[in-house]
C-alpha cells in the first residue's frame, strides 16, 4: 500500500507546562508509531497556555518531524478548549485524545485502531478499573460524582471513563458541531451517542512532573458537568419551594387555631430565629443553583471563542513556504560568464 494511501491516524494531546515529561512521552510514541505499517500518524500538541518550556519544545520536535504538529494558546483556557482546538486542527480518519503524562498506555493505539478499523464500533474508549496510588479522598470524592451525575443525567457516564480514546472521522465532526464554550467532553462523547467499546486498565502514576488538577479544579469541573448535562437542581429548587410554602401554610393554621381554642400566646423567639435563618439559607441555595445556570447561559450569550491562538506549526510552515525562493524562478541579473568560467567553476579545469 502506498505511503498516502493508509488511513491517517490524529493524536491531540493537550499539553500544559509538561516540559518534564514531553521527552518521555516522545520517546515511547516513536516506538508505537515505527510499529503501524498499515497507518500514517500524526501528533498534534496543543499548549494550554504553558509558563515553562514546552511552546518552545513543541517547536524542537515540529521542526524534526513535520508530523508533530503544535498549537499555541494566546493563554491557559483549559483542557476542554485543547481538545476542541486538536480535534478541529486534526486531518485524520481516525482522532485519538491523550495526556502527555503517560497515565494513558500508549501501546492501546495499535489496538483502537484495529478495532475502529473492521467498522464495527465508531469509537474506542478507555476507563480505569482501581485508581492504586491515588490518594483516598480523591478517589472517593471521583466515585461519588460518577454516582451523582448518573442518576441526576439521561446520559450515561462510563465510571472511571477516560478522555484516552480513539473515534472515527464521523463521530469526531458530530462533536465538533456542538460548539458550546462550557465543555464537559465525557458528557459529550455519551451525548452524541454511537457505539463505543471500552478497554479497562490499572491506573499508573504520571511518568514526570506534577498533576495539574486541584480538589478544587475537579470540584468546578464535576459542577460544570452537572450543570451541563442535568436541570435536576433547578427541578429540586422548585419542589423545595413548593414544600417549605405548604409548611409554612401548615404552621400558621396549627398557631391560629392553638391560639383560638387554647389562647396560648405565640412564644419561642430562638426557634423563630432559627426557622427564618434556616428558610433564608434554602433560598440562598435555590438563588444559587438558578445563578449557575444563568451565568452559564450568559457565557453562551456573549459567543466568545472558546480558544485564541498564539502560534501553530501550521503557521510556521507557511511563513518558511513564503520566504522560500525556489531556484528555478530565480533569474540572474549579473555578468554572463564563458565557457571556460563555467567549466573552472565546475571543476573542469
Amino acid at each position: 500500500m502506498l505511503e498516502e494511501q493508509k488511513p491517517l491516524i490524529s493524536i491531540i494531546v493537550p499539553c500544559f507546562n509538561e516540559e518534564e515529561v514531553l521527552p518521555i512521552y516522545i520517546k515511547e510514541m516513536e516506538s508505537i508509531i515505527g510499529g503501524m505499517k498499515t497507518a500514517r500518524v500524526e501528533i498534534i500538541f496543543v499548549d494550554d497556555g504553558s509558563t515553562d518550556g514546552t511552546a518552545e519544545m513543541l517547536r524542537q520536535f515540529h521542526s524534526r518531524r513535520q508530523n508533530y504538529r503544535y498549537l499555541s494558546f494566546s493563554r491557559n483556557f483549559g483542557k476542554e478548549a485543547a481538545m476542541y482546538a486538536g480535534m478541529q486542527a486534526a486531518l485524520g480518519d481516525y482522532v485519538a485524545v491523550m495526556d502527555a503524562d503517560l497515565q494513558d498506555p500508549p501501546e492501546y493505539i495499535p489496538l483502537m485502531f484495529q478495532t475502529l478499523k473492521k467498522g464495527e464500533y465508531d469509537c474506542v474508549a478507555t476507563r480505569r478499573e482501581d485508581r492504586k496510588g491515588e490518594k483516598r479522598f480523591r478517589s472517593f470524592l471521583s466515585a461519588s460524582f460518577y454516582k451523582c451525575i448518573n442518576r441526576l443525567s439521561k446520559v450515561k457516564i462510563e465510571e472511571g471513563a477516560r478522555d484516552f480514546r480513539m473515534m472515527n472521522r464521523k463521530m469526531t465532526d458530530a462533536l465538533l458541531s456542538l460548539g458550546e464554550k462550557n465543555r464537559f467532553s465525557k458528557g459529550l462523547f455519551g451525548w452524541v451517542g454511537f457505539k463505543t467499546k471500552w478497554l479497562p486498565y490499572h491506573n499508573v502514576e504520571r511518568a514526570a512532573g506534577d498533576t495539574k488538577w486541584s480538589v478544587a479544579k475537579l470540584f468546578r469541573y464535576s459542577l460544570d458537568g452537572i450543570l451541563g448535562f442535568s436541570t435536576i437542581p433547578l427541578s429540586v429548587a422548585s419542589y423545595g419551594g413548593i414544600f417549605f410554602c405548604g409548611l409554612a401554610f401548615v404552621m400558621i393554621v396549627f398557631l391560629v387555631i392553638k391560639n383560638l381554642i387554647w389562647h396560648d400566646p405565640v412564644a419561642g423567639w430562638p426557634a423563630m430565629m432559627c426557622a427564618i435563618i434556616f428558610i433564608g439559607g434554602i433560598q440562598l441555595l435555590c438563588m444559587g443553583i438558578m445563578g449557575q445556570y444563568l451565568a452559564r447561559a450568559y457565557t453562551e450569550i456573549k459567543d466568545r471563542p472558546i480558544y485564541i491562538l498564539r502560534s501553530s506549526s501550521d503557521e510556521e510552515d507557511e511563513k518558511q513556504q513564503e520566504n522560500f525562493v525556489s531556484i528555478d524562478t530565480y533569474s540572474y541579473t549579473g555578468p554572463s560568464h564563458s565557457d571556460e568560467d563555467k567549466r573552472r567553476v565546475s571543476g573542469g579545469i
